[in-house]
């Protein structure tokens, strides 16, 4: 058991779609594209020595909100932060004498990168990754270190991508993909393997979805071997709401691409899913939900506060999807929390994000009279309610108030919305207006 004794963080109240995708697939597991239930056991022994396996963590606070146990499958503390490792060695490993002399090549901007990196130089093969300019410096700096030589290519990954096909070209080195590709979906897969023996009564298990390939090898493997037991086990796919590309796939009946938005979760934001995953997850994955940027900050904080554990946003979107009402189930469930790799500066944006998503962070500005001791008025006011100062902004220059006022903004810490409102209600009783950001 992971709680402790915290106070539980205040939630906004979730706005629940009607669940998307495919339910009850009326195709037997042994019809199911891609990889056997041999390929992935046979994967699994590969990855021996190679991968951990990875922790699963009950979570008393996850659990009460679902009404049935919630274990967290902590892939985040997986070698190199992320399950991207299990699906590289497990193509790199099969690679014939003559590829393996040509190298491999990636392209990715994050845990794709230090997978294949890391697989590469296990098995003695050069590596070129591909990434583009802006990378976070901590998944550029861990690529260099797992032994990959990088070139940084365009602003964005299409730049990067299109460089290393051209490499592939060139070289005749053998390209690796993130997910369209079966040895690597049969690696991916080995997760669904080890939640089977993990948890041997699980009903549903929560999988992050962006190109298809964990969702594709979890829900595959799991399927394939659930039937062995005569048993079914629910597999729910989540997307960010900013780039569902399955839900349209899914709609046209085929592979679709669609224009992504913005968004946190940016490892699961594909344009376009994988033929093969879905080809797969069109017939294993029982029902898609998408989560929206708030969503996942708030699963974040609840991860960092109750679990303990820092979980990218791309891996925090099944513990989202828990919280917001989306997923029901009548047993065990398990949530995958499919990577740790996020930049130190980054994460302190999306905890800030996540604060005010659950009204503990509060920011207001106001107009003051220009004269002195009116910010220690306001300070006193905030202590007084036992709320937290921890930003201020105090400007002569803003447009919208009066020549002789000044503009503050003020960001404030507090225990969540009842508390946030009180200290609202205690700056108007003061004559204030504060107007919240």
């Amino acid at each position: 058991m992971i709680d402790r004794a915290l106070p539980d963080p205040v939630l906004a109240e979730p706005v629940v779609p009607e669940p998307t995708g495919p339910t009850e697939p009326a195709v037997a597991p042994q019809a199911l594209p891609g990889p056997t239930l041999a390929d992935f056991e046979a994967a699994r022994e590969r990855l021996q020595g190679i991968v951990q396996e990875t922790p699963m963590e009950r979570s008393r606070y996850l659990s009460g909100m679902l009404g049935a146990e919630v274990l967290l499958k902590c892939e985040n503390l997986q070698r190199t932060g992320a399950y991207k490792i299990r699906g590289a060695y497990n193509m790199l490993a099969l690679l014939d004498d003559d590829q393996r002399a040509r190298g491999v090549v990636a392209a990715s901007a994050g845990n794709h990168a230090q997978g294949v990196a890391f697989s590469a130089t296990e098995l003695g093969i050069r590596s070129t990754i591909f990434m583009p300019v802006g990378v976070a410096l901590p998944k550029l700096q861990a690529t260099r270190d797992y032994g990959a030589a990088v070139e940084l290519r365009g602003a964005d990954f299409q730049t990067a991508l299109a460089a290393a096909i051209e490499h592939v070209e060139r070289t005749g080195a053998t390209f690796v993909p993130p997910y369209d590709h079966a040895d690597i979906i049969a690696g991916q897969g080995t997760v669904g393997l080890e939640i089977l023996e993990q948890v041997p009564d699980v009903a549903t298990i929560v999988v992050p979805l962006g190109g298809g390939g964990l969702a594709a090898g979890v829900a595959s493997a799991v399927r394939q071997r659930t039937a062995l037991d005569g048993r079914r086990v629910r597999i729910v796919g989540v997307q960010a709401e900013r780039a569902a590309s399955f839900v349209d796939s899914l709609a046209a009946g085929e592979p679709t691409t669609i224009v992504t938005r913005p968004t946190i979760a940016d490892g699961i934001a594909v344009a376009r899913p994988g033929t093969l995953p879905f080809e797969i997850v069109r017939e294993a994955v029982d029902e898609i939900v998408t989560v929206s940027d708030d969503d996942i900050a708030r699963a974040m904080i609840v991860l960092l506060e109750r679990a303990k554990l820092v979980v990218e946003p791309s891996g925090a979107v099944t513990t989202a999807a828990i919280m917001t009402g989306l997923v029901t189930s009548d047993g065990p469930t398990v949530a995958v929390l499919s990577g740790g790799n996020i930049d130190p500066l980054f994460m302190e944006r999306v905890i800030a994000r996540g604060l005010a998503a659950s009204e503990r962070y509060l920011k207001v500005r106001m107009a003051l009279p220009d004269r002195p001791g009116q910010l220690a008025i306001i300070a006193q006011i905030v202590s007084d309610e036992q709320a937290n100062v921890v930003e201020v902004l105090h400007t002569q220059h803003d447009a919208w108030t009066s020549i002789t006022d000044v503009s503050i903004d003020i960001s404030v810490t507090t225990r969540g919305p009842e508390h946030a409102q009180r200290v609202l209600e205690a700056l108007r009783r003061a004559g204030y207006e504060p107007q919240v950001l």
